[in-house]
């Protein structure tokens, strides 16, 4: 499995698990609602660590946290 599968599935997951859209992620992250849907819908291949530190910060979590729930 690719990063880019690994990272979608968390990311989806996590909005399950918190009941979130993908547009209120964004919201909480304070991007566009464009930019996380490319993510899941994999148009982006590799995202980057802003990209996902904000992501992180919408969802309230470390980096360590989300490292420790890819394994």
């Amino acid at each position: 499995m690719t990063y880019s599968k690994v990272i979608t599935k968390r990311i989806l997951a996590l909005c399950k698990e918190r009941n979130i859209t993908v547009n209120r992620l964004a919201t909480l992250s304070g991007m566009k609602q464009s930019t996380i849907e490319n993510i899941v819908k994999e148009n982006t291949k590799s995202p980057g660590l802003r990209t996902l530190h904000r992501i992180l910060q919408g969802f309230g979590m470390t980096h360590s946290q989300l490292l420790l729930l890819l394994r």
